[in-house]
């Protein structure tokens, strides 16, 4: 068994049973606080959908920095940025980044809020209010909460209360950020799709035009990489048909962030963009150029 096929089959036992569910709207829009500062939300009347965005995780990492691209080299119009997100949300979901950023996504457990170092926040730890705010800028959630004691209380039509029942088990926080008053700020969502897309366009060029740069700019390349480092999942071991390592994504964004890192490091199919569109597709031999027949015509 080459190399490649034994990556491939470690990898298929280490996400064997991961515990990806997710949940997604129907319609989202783009809506203005009165700071001026632009979210993506759920919009009136859309209705939840419970989904498994790992299913497919090949894909789903494709759309993400598809529409991360957009951000790069000759930058796409706002507009079209705009809508590469809500593409990518329409899909999968917003990021759940609200459980991404703290240390646990059981932060309700605990006194404050305590964050590491990241580019959205500074504070490296915040009041549980304070930190919910950047979440809810519409509507602030029924939450009554002092020292490590809180009750949330869900409020609005049976989807809301339907969800908080069939997530009963997951962490407070997570629930939260299925409601459909919960947002995401358009720039965080924005900045952590560029964050993704940054690695796999520096290493196409440290590779692929590696004679163009001299040492203290592949330095400077690889240090650029090595600062991606996406939060791990928590894990678990299940006494199942045999011992189960379950992999527990509290987030839509750190599943997409190991996903899009094994991806990166896969050499039998790697991620290409495309000679002709920039699109970024998985190759099915190391020399493809392009994405598709039309572009291959078009190239050539």
């Amino acid at each position: 068994m080459g190399s490649g096929a034994v990556r491939r089959c470690v990898m298929k036992q280490l996400f064997e049973r991961v515990s990806s569910y997710w949940v997604r709207y129907d319609k989202y829009v783009i809506r203005t606080d009165a700071k001026g500062t632009k979210y993506v939300t759920a919009a009136e009347g859309a209705r939840p959908q419970i989904i498994d965005p790992l299913e497919d995780a090949q894909t789903m990492v494709l759309d993400a920095l598809n529409a991360g691209r957009l951000f790069f080299g000759k930058k796409a119009p706002e507009r079209e940025q705009e809508a590469g997100i809500l593409r990518f949300v329409h899909r999968y979901g917003l990021l759940g980044l609200m459980t991404a950023l703290p240390t646990t996504p059981k932060f309700m457990e605990y006194e404050k809020v305590y964050l590491p170092k990241n580019h959205f926040i500074r504070e490296e730890a915040l009041e549980t209010e304070q930190f919910l705010d950047y979440f809810y800028p519409f509507k602030k959630p029924l939450l009554r909460k002092r020292g490590v004691k809180y009750t949330w209380e869900v409020e609005g039509d049976t989807d809301a209360v339907a969800l908080e029942l069939t997530f009963s088990s997951e962490p407070t926080a997570k629930k939260m950020s299925f409601q459909k008053e919960y947002a995401e700020p358009l720039d965080w969502i924005a900045k952590a799709l560029k964050d993704m897309t940054f690695p796999f366009i520096t290493s196409k060029y440290f590779y692929e035009h590696g004679d163009a740069f001299d040492a203290d700019e592949k330095k400077l390349m690889a240090q650029g990489v090595a600062a991606f480092g996406g939060i791990a999942p928590t894990y678990r071991i299940a006494l199942l048909d045999k011992p189960t390592i379950v992999w527990d994504f509290h987030s839509l964004l750190i599943g997409l962030q190991m996903m899009f890192s094994f991806m990166l490091a896969e050499d039998k199919t790697p991620l290409r963009m495309c000679d002709s569109c920039d699109t970024i597709f998985v190759a099915n031999r190391k020399n493809q150029r392009f994405c598709c027949d039309k572009c291959r015509r078009k190239g050539e």
